[in-house]
């Protein structure tokens, strides 16, 4: 079995709503994207020959992956009042709303099902809050 793995990093804030403990509060991390692929068979022929996928390739829809959350606050749908929303648009803030409590366990999840759907032979990702601490998901 042949496995690439790559990286890609991002800064932004969340917060967990219905949380109790310091978690609740509005704070920030660096993430760390780790992404793992597999496959049993070389390319055979091409430009790509002997290669499972380009590592070009796979460092940017990683990279991409990382950029587009980059630099902003990341919130379970249906948690702020429509009036903190339109006040933070209006301050000209990043938000990202997404259907799921912002945890490193379900950004794993999305991340590889997100990857997955670019047709990527994902095996596993792993999402890293805080240099000590991270999450991991396989399918």
């Amino acid at each position: 079995m042949y496995q690439l793995k790559t990286s890609a990093s991002f800064d932004s804030a969340h917060f967990l709503s219905g949380y109790d403990g310091k978690c609740a509060n509005l704070h920030g991390h660096h993430w760390i994207l780790e992404v793992s692929i597999q496959g049993e068979a070389l390319q055979e022929s091409g430009q790509q020959r002997g290669m499972l996928l380009d590592f070009g390739d796979l460092k940017k829809a990683v990279r991409n992956l990382a950029d587009s959350f980059d630099h902003a606050l990341i919130y379970e749908e249906n948690t702020l009042k429509p009036r903190t929303i339109a006040a933070l648009h209006e301050e000209n803030f990043r938000l990202i709303p997404v259907p799921f409590r912002p945890t490193a366990e379900n950004f794993a999840e999305y991340f590889f099902n997100v990857l997955k759907e670019q047709r990527l032979p994902v095996s596993r990702v792993t999402v890293y809050e805080t240099p000590d601490n991270c999450a991991e998901y396989s399918a």
